[in-house]
Parts: C-alpha cells; structure tokens; sequence
C-alpha cells in the first residue's frame, strides 16, 4: 500500500512547496510595488513642497511688483490672490485629466505587470 500513496505524497509536498513559492511570489511583488508606490510618494511630496516655496516666493514678488506699479500693495495681495483662485479652478476642473488617469495607470503598471517569460 506504500507504494501506492508515495506519488500522491509526493504529488501533496509538491503541491504544498508551489503553492509556498507563489505565497513568496506574491509577497515579493506586494513588496515591490508598495516600495515604488512609497518612492514615487515621497518624490512627488518632496517635488510639491520645493514648488510650493518657488511659488510662494513668486507670489510674493508679484505682489510687491503690483504694489509698486499700482500704488497698493493689499491690491496687488488681491490680485494675485485672483490669479491664484483661477488656477485652482482651473486645477480642480481637469483633476482627472492630470492626476486620477495618471495614477490609474501608474498602479495598474505597478501591481499588474506581465511577467517576462522566462520567469513563468
């Protein structure tokens, strides 16, 4: 009877040792994506933060130009306060167009990539 039950225990660690490489598989992959995804955060947190200061700075510039050229600075705070309030709209409208569609994508490349096929 021995004989008869070592293919199928064989066949049964066979099975338990795919199904453990493709539970490291998955764990892999899930590590490699979240590593990625964490990296393209950071990068983008740290390319906003940098443009937020030029823009600040900017910003401040063109309100003391204003200022300057009209005779108030507090105007030339509400103008570019305008310019900035129309940006925003603007931003806001096509939100999807610029940053939904993009990290659709850039996820779905993320975690459902095709495997070369050497690998399968």
């Amino acid at each position: 009877m021995s004989e008869f039950s070592r293919p199928m225990e064989r066949l049964t660690d066979s099975a338990r040792e795919y199904l453990d490489l493709r539970v490291d598989d998955l764990k892999l992959r899930t590590a490699k994506g979240l590593s990625i995804s964490l990296n393209h955060l950071l990068s983008m947190i740290l390319v906003l933060f940098c443009a937020m200061v030029v823009l600040l700075a900017l910003a401040f510039g063109c309100i003391l130009l204003l200022g300057q050229v009209i005779g108030s600075y507090a105007l030339g705070a509400f103008i570019v306060a305008a310019l900035f309030a129309v940006l925003t709209w603007v931003l806001f409208r096509m939100r999807g167009k610029l940053f939904l569609d993009g990290f659709i994508k850039m996820f779905v490349g993320l975690f459902f990539e095709e495997e070369p096929e050497d690998e399968q």
